[in-house]
């Protein structure tokens, strides 16, 4: 059976992890904390980050490619559109979340609330800085109205199927739902695909993660919410 080296809130692990939970592939999931710089993690991928997926073929290092090769293996759902076009867009939106989004808004709320708390003083961790969260939310509410845009015009973000840019999208969303900073009262159309992504029976393991001192609000795993 295949490892997956993750960790629970990091956007880029969740995207892997429900990815495999669409295709419905089998894997162990082990709990990996890259700021403690593991010297047998570091063997398996020497840029120390998460995910990293370990099988009898070899060791897949970073979302990217993990989630191409899964998409080559198949499996029980395709996430990537058979037209050229379609395919491009689902993977433009996908590369808008993992870097524009994470960089301008997840990085600036999950890293300051949940990662400092657990790295040491000489690797930067302590408190949040809520100056960087602060621009972080500011950013948010921009994502969000785009979000509203597409969703407006389409039934899910790449077009009129389910597909790997919904999974990244809600994989970046789910860790800020989890330190309860997205305000979805404000955003219903939003609220209502990603009720949808969340009531699919892959969003439950993510639904189920905790993080030691730190609960998620009482919504979080609330599939009426």
């Amino acid at each position: 059976m295949a490892t997956l080296f993750h960790q629970p809130i990091c956007p880029f692990s969740r995207k892997i992890r429900l990815i495999l939970a669409e295709k419905k592939f089998a894997v162990e999931y082990v709990e990996e904390r890259p700021w403690e710089r593991r010297l047998d993690f570091l063997m398996l991928n020497p840029s120390g980050e998460v995910p990293v997926l370990v099988g009898e073929a070899g060791t897949v290092s970073g979302h990217y490619a993990i989630a191409e090769w899964l998409e080559e293996k198949g499996g029980a759902a395709p996430l990537l559109p058979s037209s050229g076009l379609a395919r491009a867009e689902v993977r433009r939106l996908s590369a808008w979340f993992d870097d524009k989004f994470h960089a301008e808004v997840g990085k600036l709320i999950t890293y300051e609330k949940i990662d400092r708390r657990f790295m040491g003083a000489d690797d930067g961790g302590g408190g949040p800085d809520m100056a960087t969260v602060r621009v972080g939310l500011h950013n948010l509410e921009l994502h969000l109205e785009y979000l509203t845009y597409l969703l407006q015009t389409r039934d899910w973000l790449g077009g009129g199927e389910l597909s790997l840019a919904d999974f990244t999208a809600a994989a970046h969303l789910s860790c800020l739902d989890y330190t309860g900073d997205v305000p979805w009262k404000l955003w219903p159309i939003v609220r209502d695909w990603y009720a949808r992504i969340k009531s699919r029976p892959s969003f439950r393991p993510l639904l189920a993660d905790h993080v030691a001192g730190m609960r998620p609000p009482p919504y979080y795993a609330d599939l009426d919410f």
